[in-house]
């Protein structure tokens, strides 16, 4: 089990390199993979919309309404990578069925149909087989270990992390969607840091964009490490002559062997 981040043992504390004491780290395409086929799951992903929109009583032309709902979307998807911001699917999606007349869904309906929403894509999320020796390995050598994650639903992130057994090795686990703010904003990375009074300069974060998690780190004073196993291609080539990573990994079983390295 890991050891409480409140009580770190001396071996612990003298082995750490560069004085680290907290590691941050993103979790899509970082810590998990994504096995599935989006163009499959989009139309059972709607589904289940419609047909728990139905069970809570509100009929209205499917056709059109998923077509607003997913144009909603990729709009929104476009407008939170510039402004940093997050509104949540939630938001989305209530703001659209008042348009449609529907004011007073309650939130225990809103969230029962992205629960089942997203148990579709969930379904397709796995851990990356070195996740697991890696968290502990970093827990054992005294580490403390969050999690910050770019994500419009923070149930979504929850279910994740307990559906692939991570929960144990985190002190703190942040998403956008709860703080309404995106990395690479660095009140997200202030806010995880503020959880144990560590400085920035104390801590790293690892994370497979250049865009959010190695310039928000490096915008913050954090040591940033990018992991590159799954990088998006596309998404990253438009940084990557102006932002240059303190390190690069290319899986996280050379996480320990890079920090021990460090002077």
């Amino acid at each position: 089990m890991p050891a409480p981040h409140n009580d770190p043992s001396s071996t612990a504390e003298t082995a750490r390199p560069r004085q680290l004491k907290a590691i941050l780290f993103d979790l899509g395409s970082t810590l998990i993979y994504f096995d599935g086929n989006w163009d499959e799951i989009r139309p059972q992903r709607d589904a289940i919309l419609l047909s728990r929109l139905h069970e809570a009583g509100i009929n209205l032309d499917g056709d059109t309404f998923l077509e607003e709902f997913n144009a909603n979307l990729s709009a929104y998807y476009i407008e939170r990578d510039t402004e940093f911001i997050e509104h949540t699917t939630a938001y989305l999606l209530r703001s659209l069925l008042a348009e449609w007349g529907y004011t007073q869904v309650s939130e225990e309906v809103i969230q029962h149909i992205l629960s089942g929403m997203y148990a579709v894509s969930q379904a397709h999320w796995k851990a990356e087989p070195d996740a697991h020796p890696t968290l502990r390995s970093l827990r054992e050598l005294g580490y403390r270990l969050g999690l910050i994650s770019n994500a419009s639903d923070d149930a979504d992130v929850q279910a994740l992390v307990d559906q692939v057994g991570f929960r144990t090795y985190f002190d703190v686990i942040i998403t956008s969607a709860a703080q309404g703010i995106r990395k690479p904003n660095p009140r997200i990375f202030k806010t995880a840091l503020d959880h144990w009074g560590v400085q920035p300069s104390r801590a790293a974060m690892v994370g497979d964009s250049l865009g959010a998690d190695i310039l928000g780190a490096q915008n913050t004073g954090l040591y940033s490490i990018w992991i590159t196993r799954r990088a998006d291609t596309a998404a990253n080539r438009a940084h990557e002559d102006t932002i240059q990573p303190d390190a690069v990994i290319s899986a996280l079983g050379e996480l320990p062997q890079l920090l021990n390295s460090l002077p």
